[in-house]
């Protein structure tokens, strides 16, 4: 991997590197999208970028990659690279851009470290980008072919052919190919990049999880998210720019351009070992996929389904998680609500049950759930108090902070952290 005289180098100058590196990749930004706005008008998440999670990701996969090299030299962290490298096959990154980033970062390393930077460590910490740069190049490369796409190409035209309002604040939206041919396959788990136009003329990207494949088109759910929502954002943040167009604009009939479906937290196929799930609020999209998969496929396998909301008014997906969960014969549901539960919500307690022991839920005319397949709690998800079965697979998707606390708990309950897997809506800053 890096040669015996830039690991030295690398290891003396990477404590400098790292503690600089958040004002390395600001200056880094500020440099690129001065020579570049297109970037940052058609490619870059503008949302990210004003609340600065972008940079912290570019700063930490630096940083983790260049300390992987030094302290595994003879193995590099694939599971780091294939999670950026889904991210940049889905958003139409081109090989031929790696060099305009190399150019930008090197000249804010040099400003911020100053005469710290020589020729031993530009020649050193160069070798370490273009470790990564090919690395994610080559995967990058791999999933374009399979996904039958060639450099960079990815947008397909969609018709929305419907949307549901599943919540206030939540929409899905039915979209087919415009040319009729087939829908690229997926995974259950996997999201595609929708590029909308706004109306100062950007073309901005953001990545979807699919809820759901019907037939011959694709399903995804977005959340309407305000810059007041966003933890940490500033007032001028327009991180929901591109959910807010479309819960204002795209009702039926509409054009969006779509990537084929990407992403490395998929649901395994192999085995029949007991699964469970851990959401919060629009977390829930992969999870439902993954389990509308499990019905479809007629699983028995063990599957326990956890989820937090504020309430069940804002829970997408509530009538499909407790219709799925009576299908799949050996599913349970675990519902924790911060708000707790209000007249007419849906649910109805069952006589004789209280509050976490069971609660059936209303499906208008259909038959009632058994009560014991669905329970729910007031207050915020707590997972030890959950029977995990020995030999479970975890996935967690939802606000960082939220599967931290799972994560935790997850191991704390002898789950081994090999086998908690995790879905980031946008900059992957990491679980700790």
């Amino acid at each position: 991997m890096l040669s015996s005289e830039s690991a030295k180098t690398v290891t003396a100058t990477l404590p400098a590197v790292s503690g600089a590196i958040g004002e390395i990749t600001a200056l880094f930004y500020e440099k690129l999208f001065a020579a570049h706005p297109e970037l940052l008008r058609d490619l870059f998440n503008r949302g990210n970028q004003a609340n600065g999670s972008q940079r912290q990701a570019l700063a930490g996969s630096i940083a983790a990659f260049a300390h992987h090299l030094v302290a595994h030299p003879d193995s590099r962290p694939d599971t780091m690279l294939a999670r950026i490298a889904h991210k940049h096959a889905s958003l139409g990154v081109r090989e031929d851009q790696y060099p305009i980033v190399r150019e930008h970062l090197f000249a804010a390393l040099a400003e911020v470290l100053g005469d710290a930077v020589t020729d031993e460590v530009v020649r050193a910490w160069d070798e370490v980008y273009w470790l990564m740069a090919h690395a994610l190049v080559a995967i990058e490369k791999r999933l374009s072919a399979e996904a039958g796409v060639q450099d960079g190409k990815v947008w397909r035209p969609y018709r929305v052919a419907g949307r549901i309002q599943e919540t206030d604040e939540v929409a899905t939206f039915l979209l087919q190919p415009a040319d009729g041919a087939p829908v690229p396959p997926s995974r259950p788990g996997q999201y595609v990049s929708v590029q909308v136009q706004l109306p100062d003329g950007a073309r901005q990207i953001r990545q979807y999880s699919l809820s759901g494949q019907p037939d011959g088109g694709l399903q995804i759910s977005v959340k309407r998210m305000t810059a007041g929502r966003l933890a940490g954002a500033p007032s001028e943040d327009p991180a929901g720019e591109v959910s807010g167009h479309l819960h204002a604009h795209v009702h039926g009939s509409e054009m969006l351009y779509v990537s084929p479906p990407f992403g490395d937290v998929v649901l395994s196929e192999d085995g029949a070992g007991p699964l469970l799930f851990a959401s919060a609020g629009i977390g829930c999209t992969p999870m439902i996929g993954m389990l509308s998969h499990l019905a479809a496929a007629g699983s028995r396998r063990r599957i326990i389904t956890a989820h937090a909301d504020r309430s069940p008014a804002t829970h997408p997906f509530r009538t499909d998680l407790c219709r799925l969960t009576d299908k799949l014969p050996h599913a349970t549901a675990e519902l924790w609500y911060e708000e707790g539960l209000q007249d007419g919500e849906g649910f109805r307690d069952d006589e004789g049950l209280r509050d976490g022991e069971g609660l059936r839920y209303d499906r208008g005319e259909a038959e009632q759930a058994t009560a014991d397949a669905v329970t729910v709690r007031t207050g915020l998800m707590d997972l030890t108090h959950l029977a995990i079965p020995a030999g479970t697979t975890a996935y967690l998707c939802g606000p960082v902070p939220f599967m931290k606390a799972a994560r935790a708990q997850l191991l704390a309950s002898g789950v081994p952290a090999a086998q908690i897997h995790y879905e980031v809506f946008g900059p992957d800053l990491g679980l700790g």
